[in-house]
């Protein structure tokens, strides 16, 4: 008897018997399993949770129309090595990018890039350089697709206005106790509020063009061949239009603090200059043509507005009473902002050094 797995496989155009399946456990909002069969390729099949995600059609959409595009810039490449350096998504038997089960859950395919490897965290400044490399090469070459195509895969993602709004609700009516207990971030917060707005006032006013870009730039969304060369972006599902520094900024927050993003010590926190510096070579390498002078002039801005937005959702969760992130005893939030507002400190200290 077949399997849901195999079944739901089964719709889509791989051309492929089935072997077995298993699950990734890698990703915190989506399913994820890889698919054997008796041929060659594997495959990642993917349950799209459609309770996060509204509009799962236009996210699919995106990714795929993302990934055609990238395609088209390496055709020079073989099949075979198209297919390690470029997403590809497999089109169901009706010929569209997604199937959708008995329950209303959305499925989509995409070959499997074997002997490959991700980073959870940056150890080396050789990994630093090549992730850069990497999402440079990513923005660089979807420079010239037009964003408007796409959708707003989550509205007002970055959006520091909705983001304050957000924590300024959240001050009205929070316990004196924990304004009590968060008095000190809550300074920083009005102290940062006018500098924090600079990114976003330049682009609704068009001076920094919206862009593709991939909104999700941790280091795990890198792929690695074995010599820790880069290889191939993954984890498409928030491709949206951006601003280039949304991205820059996102993986600067996650491979530059030397700790935890919850680790309570927090002499052990602080900004990685290093490593900072190397994933700014590699960055700057692949996408340096295709920016701005403004855009280059306020990357480091980025890094700094990306640090601080997630420390202003940890710290609004805290005064609503901890409603959105899961946590592990009463005052975690309030440790992950404490955490994410030293990341800042240092970051301002070690850009001091860089100019």
């Amino acid at each position: 008897m077949k399997t849901k797995i195999e079944f739901i496989f089964n719709q889509f155009e791989h051309g492929s018997n089935y072997v077995s399946s298993k699950e990734l456990i890698s990703g915190h909002i989506n399913d994820s399993y890889l698919i054997e069969t008796n041929t060659c390729e594997s495959y990642v099949l993917q349950r799209i949770n459609h309770e996060v995600f509204k509009d799962v059609p236009g996210l699919i959409s995106n990714k795929v129309a993302i990934s055609n595009h990238l395609k088209n810039k390496f055709q020079n490449l073989d099949k075979s090595e198209l297919h390690r350096k470029v997403l590809t998504f497999i089109p169901t038997s009706n010929g569209v990018s997604y199937f959708i089960d008995i329950e209303g859950n959305y499925w989509n395919l995409s070959i499997f890039i074997s002997d490959s490897f991700t980073h959870n965290v940056v150890e080396s400044e050789k990994i630093a350089y090549e992730g850069g490399k990497l999402f440079g090469e990513f923005l660089n070459l979807t420079a010239d697709f037009d964003a408007d195509q796409l959708i707003d895969v989550i509205p007002k993602f970055h959006d520091m206005s909705f983001r304050y709004s957000q924590f300024d609700d959240a001050l009205k009516q929070a316990s004196e106790e924990r304004i009590e207990q968060a008095e000190l971030l809550i300074d920083r917060v009005e102290i940062l509020r006018a500098e924090m707005h600079i990114l976003q006032k330049l682009k609704s006013t068009g001076a920094i063009k919206l862009r593709v870009t991939h909104n999700d730039t941790k280091i795990s969304n890198a792929l690695f061949d074995k010599d820790g060369k880069g290889l191939c972006v993954i984890d498409t599902d928030t491709v949206m239009p951006g601003i280039i520094h949304y991205d820059f900024g996102d993986a600067i927050r996650t491979i530059c603090n030397t700790a935890a993003e919850d680790e309570i010590n927090l002499d052990l926190v602080s900004f990685n200059k290093s490593y900072y510096q190397a994933y700014e070579k590699g960055f700057l390498e692949t996408v340096h043509n295709a920016l701005t002078p403004l855009e280059l002039k306020y990357l480091p801005l980025g890094a700094k507005t990306m640090i601080f937005i997630m420390a202003l959702r940890f710290l609004t969760d805290f005064l609503n009473n901890d409603i959105y992130y899961k946590i592990k005893y009463p005052n975690h939030n309030l440790d992950r902002a404490k955490n994410q507002f030293k990341l800042i400190e240092s970051f301002d200290e070690q850009m001091k050094l860089i100019f």
